[in-house]
């Protein structure tokens, strides 16, 4: 195994020493030692998947919003930001998100410059390739929030710390998973989970040629057409026939649907802890988590009515109405008539009274609170307001708030559905799949009733119902036009908001950066 010390910045200014430690008798030979080697890659991916990067990709839309709860979770306005899309260039997760990824593509850089003193073989090859690829993904991530990126291609070269046009960022990704393409593994389940595929580059590339047109100006629908039936084709997945299970605690390579998907492990891959943001306090015995929620994120109402077929198993994700603990008892919670509804001004307002938790889908604000604090209030009916997400189970084996359950990033039901798009989009249809008809595949796994027509709204909608907090609802809106619509107290129409800006320290440590406009 390599043993090896790194210091890196977690900024855009990478001097950078690297001491390594490499001789003949310690460098990887096997797979295993490879892949262990290799390893930091895929652990600074996971630090901010699942929440940074995940925050900006879903709380500055109608899927999800954090709100105050008379000043909880205000936090200097960087949840209300996300919301009004009022983000400035010293964001507190503009910032993070930035380091992330691209301290995320230097470990990739440093990690291939070690491999690559190495001598060559089969594994090497493929070891590389996989790096290369997530390489890549992080490329994509920071070009979709960003816009114009610094390409770095190179571990210590410092000497393209400059803005790149979004389109040549678009070209540099499909080269390189192009390049890196012959040498990914084919295999699925245990042997490839985590890292990517074939099929992970084959997705990505479809994601890419689906957001072409608005990344490049250039329409590239046939060539999504192309990669989503070079996993359709490969008949190595499917739709799993339990849509709730696929994102319990122990999902995992077992899942079909899941072509490229994040690890997380409540003791040794921490960093995902969605239970903490969506759970109301009270539900904590409910579940048997080791801690006590924080409750401060909800969905909106006009993205819940999406959620229209009684049938429909991806409707049991939602918490709504009254709750009932496991054994079909009302929760209750013992408060006064004061405590219940702060606008209560009776003489007897210190009375106790039993109140049963009812989530309501309306998240009105506290008129006593300036609404720019997005504030909804927090006696009891303020805390009960907006329904809660509940997808990613949550984790009773958990010592703390981290949970076990890996997070999808690329899925068969996704590929489908962006095949229906492409084609409805004017690409040619292929072996027989019709728009219609694989949308209706889609609802089927899930018990949804199959469609009679469809159009680009009708596709919007059933991504909204397939891949809720999964981390593209933003990417979406954005490709299909909604972008500046008005959603809850958000009425921004500023199409510079697309993306977000470069931050402000990030530019001071590397003065090259231009701005994004509008910022």
């Amino acid at each position: 195994m390599i043993g090896f010390i790194a210091a890196f910045a977690a900024c855009t200014k990478l001097d950078v020493n690297v001491q390594s430690q490499l001789t003949n008798s310690n460098f990887p030979k096997t797979p295993a030692e490879y892949i262990a080697a290799s390893g930091p890659v895929y652990t600074q991916l996971r630090s901010q998947y699942a929440q940074s990067y995940w925050f900006m990709q879903e709380l500055c839309t109608d899927e999800a919003v954090i709100v105050a709860r008379a000043g909880n979770w205000y936090d200097g306005g960087k949840w209300r930001d996300l919301h009004y899309h009022s983000w400035t260039i010293d964001h507190e997760h503009v910032n993070t998100t930035w380091q992330w990824g691209f301290s995320e593509i230097s470990t990739c850089n440093r990690i291939i410059a070690l491999f690559n003193t190495l001598p060559d073989n089969t594994t090497k090859q493929i070891t590389i390739a996989e790096i290369r690829a997530t390489r890549a993904f992080a490329n994509f991530m920071m070009m979709d929030l960003y816009g114009n990126i610094p390409l770095l291609k190179n571990f210590g070269d410092t000497t393209n710390l400059v803005t790149t046009n979004r389109s040549q960022v678009f070209q540099y990704i499909e080269t390189e998973l192009k390049a890196a393409l012959p040498n990914l593994n084919t295999a699925i389940g245990n042997i490839t989970y985590g890292r990517p595929t074939r099929w992970m580059a084959f997705a990505l590339l479809a994601k890419m040629y689906l957001n072409a047109e608005y990344y490049t100006g250039t329409p590239r629908y046939n060539d999504a057409v192309t990669m989503c039936d070079s996993i359709i084709q490969s008949k190595n997945f499917l739709l799993d026939a339990n849509y709730i299970a696929m994102f319990n605690i122990d999902n995992g390579p077992q899942i079909r649907d899941f072509i490229f998907a994040i690890p997380y492990d409540n003791i040794q891959a921490k960093g995902q802890y969605f239970a903490r943001y969506s759970l109301h306090t009270a539900l904590k015995d409910k579940y048997g988590i080791p801690f006590i929620p924080s409750n401060p994120m909800a969905t909106l109402p006009a993205f819940y009515n999406l959620y229209n077929d009684p049938a429909d198993a991806r409707n049991k994700q939602w918490l709504v109405g009254k709750q009932y603990d496991n054994l079909g008892n009302p929760i209750i919670i013992q408060t006064t008539k004061a405590g219940l509804d702060q606008t209560y001004r009776g003489a007897d307002a210190s009375t106790l009274v039993n109140y049963q938790l009812e989530f309501t889908p309306n998240l009105t604000l506290d008129p006593t609170v300036d609404p720019a604090k997005l504030d909804v209030g927090n006696d009891e009916l303020g805390k009960a307001k907006g329904y809660r997400n509940n997808k990613f189970f949550p984790d009773k084996t958990s010592t703390d708030r981290n949970q076990s359950n890996d997070v999808p990033v690329f899925r068969l039901a996704d590929v489908m559905l962006t095949k229906a798009e492409a084609i409805l989009r004017g690409a040619n249809s292929t072996y027989g799949e019709t728009p219609l008809g694989l949308l209706n595949q889609v609802r089927a796994r899930s018990g949804a009733g199959a469609l009679l027509q469809i159009d680009l709204q009708t596709i919007l909608d059933e991504r909204g119902r397939e891949l809720a907090f999964e981390g593209w609802r933003r990417n979406d809106l954005i490709r299909f036009g909604k972008w500046e619509n008005q959603w809850g107290y958000k009425t921004d129409a500023n199409p510079n908001h697309r993306i977000y800006p470069i931050p402000a320290i990030q530019r001071q440590l590397s003065p090259k950066l231009l701005q994004n406009p509008g910022y």
